[in-house]
């Protein structure tokens, strides 16, 4: 009897120290597939950029055959894959029944969310990884608590929650950033007997990354301050384009999700491969027209601004604000992370040249974390992420009165935040399936 008692401890059960070995490597394992992941989307992205290069009008054939390509597979072998993943990974904390939760976080659809970004990326469409990321680092700890034959749902759902905070972690190389983003955005709760499990995560996570990528930062080092006074009209003022601009965004996207209007609705239901097509002919347009800013991710362009090493002119925030619109509306899988940090970036550097008085840098920071806040509704993971990404921390203050302000603006423009609107569109559809 002393003995059984003994066992069952949590510090010397051989059941529970196998369970938390697994889960450690787990971890590892997310990290290094979101390190092959970031490596194979820069060549995607290259690949593609150095195709057009000298002829820019190929991709007025790349564009909407890769796109066509891409919602092909996606119908046909990958279904399910479409989308960012986040609202994936949100819906299935929501699920109880546990087939649905393996059918969403399969290892079929982390395979198929890798391949078709990465497919997207070299078709020139203006999305992210990031996204995908989380998707991908939940279906593998989901996997893994599979194969241990976890007698709880909730602890089923706890490691899904770290393996999407994880995949955060992994993706920018910013641990706090994705304890924060597991907090405030995928459960909007965090339990005790969870949040040992998630901070676990995410620090082996973060660990990986260091030791195989070395401490980098995501957008290069910004080393800016803002002076309280006039400096600080800036924060007024990204917060107001940052705000109004992310939540049109969003209410874009959520209406998109619910069908299109009119004759693009209808040309959508009939011919979804054509549709998706017309969007790779528009995504060349507007590549071709800001000479070929728009496509892709949009990381070297807001590398580029936080550092001071580009400069781009206004037109950009509008045309890669379309770019990204009519990548999501195409249907393809991808990303909303690094185009909207692009944007909030470009929006920044425009809203500098107002400011004279106020250091570029410093706002570009804040149209960093303005539009995203505005876009993704979720103001402490905005503020935490884009100071991470940057290492500067002497904008903080600065940046979390920002964040919070457009995100206040953001909600009057879109009353529903994007991620939770698309996990409850996609809950629905799952019901109805």
């Amino acid at each position: 009897m002393q003995r059984r008692r003994l066992r069952r401890m949590p510090l010397v059960s051989p059941r529970l120290w196998i369970r938390r070995l697994v889960f450690w490597l787990g971890s590892i394992v997310v990290a290094l597939v979101a390190i092959g992941f970031a490596a194979l989307a820069n060549l995607a992205s290259d690949f593609f950029l150095r195709l057009q290069a000298p002829r820019p009008w190929i991709a007025f054939v790349v564009c909407p055959v890769g796109l066509a390509a891409s919602i092909l597979l996606t119908r046909y072998v990958f279904p399910g894959a479409q989308g960012s993943g986040i609202p994936q990974v949100i819906a299935a904390q929501h699920m109880t029944d546990r087939e649905a939760i393996a059918r969403v976080l399969s290892p079929r659809i982390a395979v198929g969310k890798i391949l078709l970004t990465l497919l997207g990326l070299a078709s020139g469409a203006s999305i992210g990884r990031e996204g995908p990321t989380v998707q991908v680092g939940a279906s593998i700890m989901h996997t893994l608590g599979r194969l241990l034959h976890l007698p709880r749902l909730e602890l089923e759902r706890a490691l899904v929650l770290a393996g999407g905070a994880a995949g955060v972690a992994a993706a920018f190389n910013t641990p706090i950033a994705g304890v924060v983003f597991a907090i405030e955005e995928l459960s909007h709760a965090f339990e005790t007997r969870t949040s040992g499990t998630v901070l676990a995560g995410v620090i082996l996570a973060g660990i990986t990354t260091v030791a195989l990528m070395g401490n980098y930062t995501y957008f290069g080092h910004a080393s800016v301050e803002l002076d309280f006074g006039v400096g600080w009209v800036a924060v007024v003022l990204c917060s107001l384009a940052g705000g109004l601009g992310g939540g049109l965004f969003s209410a874009a996207l959520i209406r998109a999700a619910s069908g299109l209007p009119g004759r693009a609705g209808q040309l959508l239901m009939r011919y979804p491969v054509a549709f998706t097509a017309l969007c790779g002919l528009l995504i060349a347009a507007i590549g071709v027209a800001s000479g070929s800013q728009t496509y892709g991710t949009g990381y070297e362009q807001a590398r580029g601004m936080v550092e001071g090493t580009t400069t781009l002119p206004g037109s950009y925030v509008l045309l890669k604000f379309a770019a990204t619109v009519i990548s999501y509306v195409s249907g393809i899988p991808g990303g909303l992370f690094a185009p909207s940090l692009s944007v909030g970036a470009g929006l920044g550097a425009w809203l500098a040249q107002l400011l004279p008085s106020a250091p570029a840098g410093a706002v570009v920071l804040l149209g960093m974390v303005a539009y995203f806040s505005g876009v993704v509704q979720a103001p402490i993971t905005a503020t935490v992420i884009v100071m991470e990404m940057t290492d500067d921390q002497r904008v903080t203050v600065p940046l979390m009165a920002t964040a919070f302000l457009a995100f206040g603006i953001s909600r009057l423009v879109c009353r529903r935040p994007l991620y939770g609107a698309l996990a409850r569109r996609f809950l629905a559809a799952q019901t109805h399936a």
